[in-house]
């Protein structure tokens, strides 16, 4: 083949986000593909806006490879400037609008964006940032007002390795990351969002996580690219979420440490029969065993024992379901079918099956790595993998079982010490609705663990949960003491995970 002749057949492998949503636009024009409040916008609608907000964006100066930062809580705009930035080739930087100023400052320069798109309630909080943005629009009749003018723009050249969308980590240490999605990575984590789950293209999507977190972003994207319906709602609303329940037909609702408990108590206090739910839940692992039961009784659908991230999408291990009405007792995972995986030691050597290795992955799910953050990517992608940070124990049966972050790890007088491995035996009794152990410094041992309980059962006691972790783990492993905390007095980040470093702080200080 020539080289001319190969350069034609890739060009008609090269897919996009933009154009495989205008193509299924124009398929499917009148059917409803978002649901924001009492705005109902259909496919044709939504590609007409995102067309023309396209064309203001290329007449305010945004081009391919640039960066639009957006400042908003979920709503159909948010969707709207994601896809207008996919049809140009621009990036949407998507902001966490709970980080602290200094954080939020720093995530907005740390991509330098052309222009910033924000919602009118943070306009006071945007003027005390140093940032160096002067293109600035607010949604609502700024933004309305720029659509109406603007003409749709041309097709554009973009490619599947452009990136797509910017999403920060969590920052639960140091200043947030941006982790860099492209349209490649996009449309194959559709791909598995649709195979690994085996969600019908005809269910709904509730976007309540926030739309800057990959759990509704991915699967929102995901949603649209298959013809689908999203439901917008800003953040947790129990009220709204149980008629959703009752009134649609739902692939995956996703259900996080933090807020399981307020979606058991709104179930229990207005009882529904689910429309039809594929699976809930997600981040087995962090969920007390009792409460899954409890949650997937009430919503007649398995829990998800899911394991991905921001950088992988739903891989390396999803798919795997716990059924309804189950306390589970183990929580092993399922390798997702489309991706490679290694279990290695810290110097890069496969481990032996049932030995814990750090999970080095390879996938087209993959992200392009972290913006401008060249030492982090030499780090985490080395011999051509991606090293997730995260430590699994791989089974007999070719199952894998989440042991915990490399960083969590608690050197005690020599020896390894996993919290989620103390967790797991404190989560598995029913008194207890959340557990984390962290490391508390000690002069003879170094470093010992501790654990922070909240209970469901107020006669459970410090002592009770000791002699559990005695009858289950290593002397060296049980907690050196167990402090118990309201359920709402756990410092979470905004994907509903336990904050460690704050409760380390508080035990530095105590």
């Amino acid at each position: 083949m020539s080289v001319a002749a190969a350069d034609l057949v890739r060009a008609a492998g090269r897919s996009t986000v933009g154009e495989l949503f205008r193509h299924r636009a124009r398929a499917l024009r009148d059917r409803i593909a978002l649901v924001d409040g009492v705005r109902v916008i259909s496919y044709g609608a939504l590609d007409e806006r995102t067309d023309r907000l396209a064309g203001a964006l290329l007449a305010r100066g945004v081009e391919r490879g640039d960066r639009v930062a957006l400042l908003a809580r979920n709503c159909a705009e948010y969707l709207e400037v994601e896809l207008a930035c996919a049809k140009i080739g621009a990036l949407t930087a998507a902001l966490n609008c709970r980080l602290s100023e200094r954080e939020l400052a720093h995530c907005v320069n740390l991509v330098e964006p052309r222009l910033l798109v924000y919602q009118p309630g943070f306009a006071a909080a945007l003027a005390r940032l140093e940032i160096a943005v002067q293109e600035r629009v607010a949604l609502g009749e700024p933004y309305e007002r720029m659509l109406a003018t603007a003409a749709a723009a041309p097709p554009m050249p973009v490619e599947p390795e452009d990136g797509l969308v910017i999403l920060y980590t969590s920052g639960t240490t140091g200043l947030p990351k941006g982790a860099v999605i492209s349209h490649r990575a996009m449309i194959v984590r559709g791909l598995c969002f649709a195979a690994e789950l085996a969600i019908p293209a005809s269910d709904a999507f509730v976007a309540w996580p926030p739309l800057y977190h990959m759990a509704s972003t991915d699967q929102a994207i995901s949603t649209l690219l298959r013809g689908g319906k999203v439901v917008l709602l800003d953040g947790f609303q129990a009220g709204p979420l149980v008629e959703l329940i009752a009134r649609e037909r739902i692939g995956w609702l996703v259900l996080i440490p933090g807020m399981i408990d307020a979606a058991i108590e709104a179930l229990r206090a207005r009882p529904v029969r689910p429309a039809g739910i594929r699976c809930c839940g997600a981040m087995a692992d962090l969920v007390p065993r009792q409460t899954i039961a409890e949650v997937t009784s009430l919503l007649e659908a398995p829990f998800l024992n899911s394991f991905g991230s921001t950088e992988t999408g739903l891989p390396p291990a999803t798919g795997t379901l716990i059924p309804a009405g189950e306390a589970p007792v183990r929580l092993s995972k399922r390798q997702s079918a489309f991706c490679e995986v290694r279990l290695v030691d810290p110097d890069d050597r496969d481990v032996p099956e049932g030995v814990p290795g750090e999970l080095a992955i390879r996938a087209a799910t993959l992200f392009s790595g972290y913006w401008s953050a060249d030492d982090a990517n030499a780090r985490d992608f080395r011999n051509g993998w991606f090293h997730m940070g995260d430590v699994f124990r791989r089974n007999a049966d070719g199952t894998l079982d989440f042991v915990d972050r490399v960083k969590y790890m608690i050197k005690s007088g020599g020896e390894n010490i996993y919290p989620a491995e103390i967790e797991q035996v404190l989560l598995a009794d029913p008194r207890v609705a959340d557990a984390v152990v962290v490391r508390k410094p000690d002069a003879k041992w170094g470093e010992v663990p501790v654990a922070f309980v909240a209970r469901r059962d107020l006669r459970l006691s410090a002592e009770d949960l000791l002699a559990r972790c005695e009858s289950q783990l290593s002397r060296y492993k049980r907690p050196r003491e167990v402090q118990f905390l309201g359920l709402d007095e756990f410092p979470r980040s905004t994907s509903g995970k336990i904050q460690r470093h704050a409760l380390e702080a508080r035990l530095r200080e105590s």
